[in-house]
């Protein structure tokens, strides 16, 4: 995949009603590596890889155009991308339907993310402890926010939180001048999404959604949460309601990531 393709590559994405702006596909492009299937008439699959650090990656935009699906170009693809990897642990989601090709590949089950969007008009005030503020992201917290990502992610995130610092707003927690907690907003698909959101706990990661979504009361917004988050309820008295759900999968070790912070909520479905 080089960066002509880029165009072509969002209409396919298009086609299968994914909201992805062309934008959206030269960010996570920028990052990885990708492979494109192409017929006489042009694109007509895609998929794309990233690695993080020489131990971690993760998979996504495996994308087959309806009309050649069922021809082993899915299949294919991934060869390729699994071949670029090596023997990195490899993360992925998929939906149901994608299941069963996934763990032929050797990947398994390891949870589940939930996709919540819509518009918030009234959002709550959720109170933090004392000592505690949220505030933005300022010159000085690049390192400490890749800092704390890596634990809560338990792999390296300071390439992908670079690339998205350039194109997103950031807010943190910040308790006497230590960073707890963070979430990013950036423009994505028709409105706006939510991620990563890093905390301690399901209150302070209310916290920073509810900053978001106060700051952008009446836009469409996006989240990605973990599906044993707890946030679901919540979100959806918001006016986030869960449209979707995938498994989160991983051909490896999984990453164990530092049990006092958690990522509730994820970049993207690509990148984790």
């Amino acid at each position: 995949m080089t960066e002509d393709d880029l165009d072509a590559a969002q209409r396919l994405s298009l086609s299968v009603r994914w909201p992805h702006r062309l934008e959206d596909w030269q960010l996570i492009h920028r990052l990885g590596t990708g492979y494109v299937a192409e017929d006489e008439t042009g694109l007509v699959g895609t998929v794309m890889c990233w690695s993080h650090g020489q131990e971690f990656a993760s998979l996504g935009m495996v994308i087959v155009a309806e009309a050649w699906q069922g021809n082993g170009i899915g299949r294919k693809l991934m060869a390729l991308v699994m071949a670029e990897l090596g023997e990195r642990t490899v993360l992925l989601h998929a939906t149901e339907a994608g299941k069963a090709l996934y763990e032929s590949m050797g990947f398994e089950t390891i949870g589940a993310v939930e996709q919540h969007q819509g518009t918030v008009f009234n959002s709550p005030l959720i109170p933090l402890r004392p000592g505690e503020r949220i505030r933005p992201l300022g010159s000085r917290d690049g390192p400490r926010l890749a800092a704390l990502a890596a634990r809560a992610a338990g792999m390296p995130r300071a390439t992908v939180l670079a690339a998205l610092l350039e194109v997103s707003e950031g807010v943190v927690i910040d308790r006497y001048d230590e960073v707890i907690g963070c979430a990013l907003l950036r423009r994505f698909g028709h409105g706006y999404v939510i991620g990563p959101v890093i905390a301690p706990d399901i209150e302070r990661a209310k916290a920073l959604i509810s900053h978001w979504t106060g700051t952008y009361a009446g836009a469409f917004i996006r989240v990605d949460v973990a599906g044993d988050s707890g946030l679901g309820p919540w979100l959806t008295e918001l006016g986030l309601m869960q449209v979707d759900r995938v498994l989160a999968m991983a051909r490896g070790e999984a990453p164990l990531h530092d049990a006092s912070v958690r990522q509730f909520a994820i970049i993207n479905q690509a990148l984790g």
